[in-house]
């Protein structure tokens, strides 16, 4: 079965579960699947999943006095690539701009469900 198949609760880290129109619980699927799964990638610390330590990046601990544009770009790039929503061709682009107290994340990427391009913006905080 294909990811594009397959549904996720509707979640973006940090916020509730969302109603669908008929009062169930809202699903995600294809490109908006891949995005949440992004994010939440992203944004877990790195170990933190017992079973699968190589799971998470770790965003919001890398940030602190200085920040490490390049390490965390290169950070960002290595853990999207294991997401199967995602295309290895052709390369993601990944921008990543100091922002007070935080980065601001923009993540340009080939989906692997639609084959179309897709944008990703978000910010993360210390």
């Amino acid at each position: 079965m294909t990811q594009q198949l397959l549904n996720d609760l509707s979640l973006w880290v940090g916020d509730d579960l969302i109603a669908s129109a008929t009062g169930d619980l809202g699903t995600a699927n294809a490109d908006e699947r891949t995005n949440q799964r992004i994010v939440r990638r992203l944004v877990t610390p790195k170990g933190s999943y017992l079973f699968h330590p190589d799971y998470g990046a770790g965003l919001p601990q890398m940030i602190g006095d200085t920040v490490d544009i390049r390490a965390i770009t290169g950070e960002i790039r290595a853990q999207i690539r294991m997401e199967e929503g995602v295309a290895q061709t052709p390369e993601p682009r990944i921008d990543v701009k100091p922002i007070q107290d935080g980065v601001s994340v923009g993540i340009f990427y080939t989906s692997s469900a639609t084959r179309r391009p897709v944008s990703l913006q978000f910010n993360v905080n210390k």
